[in-house]
């Protein structure tokens, strides 16, 4: 038997020649510019990463399951809960469904009564009629009833789930602590209480997912998470209770977004994050440190349009909760942006879950992601940038001391407005929405609104709200004020000259103005302009779109500008910035280009179309 090592044909290649050969491959561009990635988080990723970049973390050492859980809370499997959110405003309706929910592959169930259903009296018996709590853990949403419920939940013999019971996290909602202009001291300690004769169950909840469906950074979502989870701690040890014990109660709730393996790196920042913290409280109560993460697929980048994209994302994003170790997941329904979730997409929802646990065995392999480079260096820049964002909110003395002053609120909208200007001008790409829009694909009859009611209330306000939205709300608003208008402005692609030029102007104009739900109508090619002009005129065209090169421009510009006057909106498919001038000085006023602001521009066209 040979002793020869395999692969021995090939020597190992330092990092310093494969710099010296990115050198010679980038031909004098900028390394920094080129191939470093500067995230929405305020770090840097590079190229690549190899072994020795892991040398300075400590805690790679760590087995699964051990402090500080880095590398997830579970020693012999990756198992997590598939739990099914049921929006509840009839009883008994509600409990058909969670039965039927179990049967059909979910093994956990949570309740949100949504709007004022918190502030009425709940049947909890009646609720859970069928249900074991024992086999089953129950989660509840239920506001200023938590109190009530926890009680009624004991006396059914319920044993797991929780009580998700967050009044900072509604001060960031709605500004207030569920009505109240103080922290509510006295419930949590009832909630507390409550909750010492039950063997796994959580009666304080950290919402984090609203910060990022807000329009946080992921470095912010978690910061801000971090700060909840201290203000908590400090909170109820200064009313007498341990810290340790406080900790166990606690769950932690996550958005879980597109950017795949930033966000297994979240959760596994935030578990190395929060296990410190509560070693600094509790030094003698390890397992107390364990972060109890609930995941939920992000509001954030739903879609209006093309809905079922939102699959895609929701799938990539369930992926990323189930390989990140989360203790339990809920994906959202594909259509949950614009109505109520019907049978078929809960059911969707569902098995995404479900093919990922019993089909692609996602919950057999303990933190699959352990030892990647690059995801252990994404965890380390994740939790080093949250970490000095955390500790800013301490300095500025704490998490309500921000929110009152409106720091929190500030960094968010900051955030938000990034994203949001950078999907406008389409150097981030909401598929079907601001990019490839569907042309057949009318919403305004599907359209329901917010079906659970909100965060709204009538509180007595103690800071400003955090302003909830989606990614692709503001051109979902701009195509359906064109389909309530009443009317498809229609759009025609005057092609002429130089072949591909003309068909990749056409393919990039046909993209723009589809946005805006207006109608598209492309052409081969005409050989004079007034053979186009008079093509878009018997066409009852509105809008007529040169697409040409740039070394044609100078004389078919002014041919169209005199041709088409008074017969439709005459724009111009680029930006030749050496000719911009004389073009401008030929008539043309409207053009469309790479890396405009589509949302403003859109907007102006539909104004001059009377929309």
């Amino acid at each position: 038997m040979s002793d020869k090592k395999l692969f021995s044909e090939f020597p190992p290649v330092t990092t310093e020649q494969w710099e010296e050969q990115i050198a010679i491959d980038l031909k004098g561009a900028d390394y920094e510019k080129k191939l470093v990635w500067r995230t929405n988080e305020g770090f840097s990723v590079r190229p690549y990463y190899r072994s020795e970049n892991l040398n300075d973390l400590q805690y790679l050492n760590a087995l699964p399951g051990q402090f500080p859980y880095v590398r997830g809370n579970k020693k012999e499997s990756n198992n997590w809960s598939i739990r099914q959110d049921i929006h509840v405003k009839d009883i008994t309706e509600a409990n058909t469904k969670a039965l039927d929910a179990l049967k059909k592959g979910a093994d956990s169930i949570g309740f949100d009564f949504c709007g004022k259903g918190k502030e009425k009296e709940i049947d909890v018996a009646a609720l859970l009629k069928g249900i074991s709590s024992e086999t089953y853990p129950i989660h509840f949403d239920v506001g200023v009833n938590s109190v009530s419920v926890l009680e009624a939940f004991t006396k059914v013999k319920g044993s797991r789930g929780s009580v998700f019971f967050d009044p900072l996290g509604r001060l960031a909602a709605c500004g207030c602590f569920y009505k109240k202009t103080e922290f509510p001291t006295d419930t949590v300690k009832k909630l507390l209480e409550l909750s010492k004769g039950l063997e796994d169950f959580r009666v304080i909840g950290v919402d984090a997912s609203q910060f990022q469906n807000a329009g946080a950074s992921i470095v912010q979502e978690l910061a801000y998470a971090l700060s909840m989870g201290s203000e908590y701690l400090s909170l109820m040890t200064d009313a007498g209770e341990k810290a340790g014990e406080v900790a166990k109660r606690m769950q932690f709730k996550f958005a879980v977004g597109s950017n795949y393996f930033m966000e297994i790196a979240k959760m596994r920042a935030a578990r190395l994050l929060w296990a410190n913290i509560i070693k600094a409280y509790a030094p003698s109560e390890e397992e107390a440190a364990y972060m109890y993460i609930h995941g939920e697929t992000a509001d954030w980048n739903m879609t209006v349009y093309d809905p079922y994209v939102n699959m895609l994302r929701t799938t990539t994003e369930a992926m990323s909760a189930a390989i990140a170790g989360v203790d339990s997941l809920s994906v959202q329904p594909f259509d949950s942006a614009y109505r109520k979730a019907d049978t078929f997409s809960e059911r969707i929802a569902r098995n995404q879950q479900i093919i990922l646990r019993e089909e692609s065995y996602m919950n057999k392999i303990v933190d699959p992601s352990a030892g990647s480079y690059y995801i252990e260096n994404l965890t380390a820049s994740i939790a080093e940038n949250a970490w000095k964002l955390f500790l800013d909110i301490e300095d500025k003395g704490g998490y309500i001391a921000a929110m009152k002053e409106g720091l929190i609120q500030a960094q968010i909208k900051a955030s938000a407005d990034k994203r949001r200007s950078a999907v406008a001008s389409r150097k981030e790409t909401l598929l079907g929405t601001n990019q490839f829009a569907n042309t057949t694909e009318f919403m305004k009859d599907q359209v329901e609104g917010c079906t659970c009611g909100g965060h709204s209330c009538d509180c007595e306000k103690v800071a400003e709200p955090i302003k909830m939205l989606r990614l692709g709300e503001e051109f979902e608003a701009l195509r359906l004020r064109t389909e309530q208008s009443g009317r498809r402005p229609k759009v025609f692609m005057l092609t002429i000259g130089n072949l591909a030029m003309r068909k990749a102007r056409a393919s990039f104009a046909s993209n723009f103005f589809s946005v805006a739900g207006f109608e598209i109508i492309d052409n081969n090619g005409f050989k004079t302009v007034d053979e186009g002009v008079d093509a878009a005129v018997k066409a009852k065209a509105d809008i007529i779109v040169l697409c040409s090169s740039d070394d044609e421009y100078p004389e078919l510009a002014p041919q169209a500008v005199k041709t088409a006057k008074g017969k439709g909106i005459l724009v111009l498919a680029g930006y030749p910035k050496a000719i911009v001038d004389d073009l401008k000085a030929a008539g043309i006023e409207n053009f469309i280009f790479a890396g405009q602001n589509v949302l403003e521009a859109l907007t102006d066209y539909q104004k001059m179309l009377g929309i």
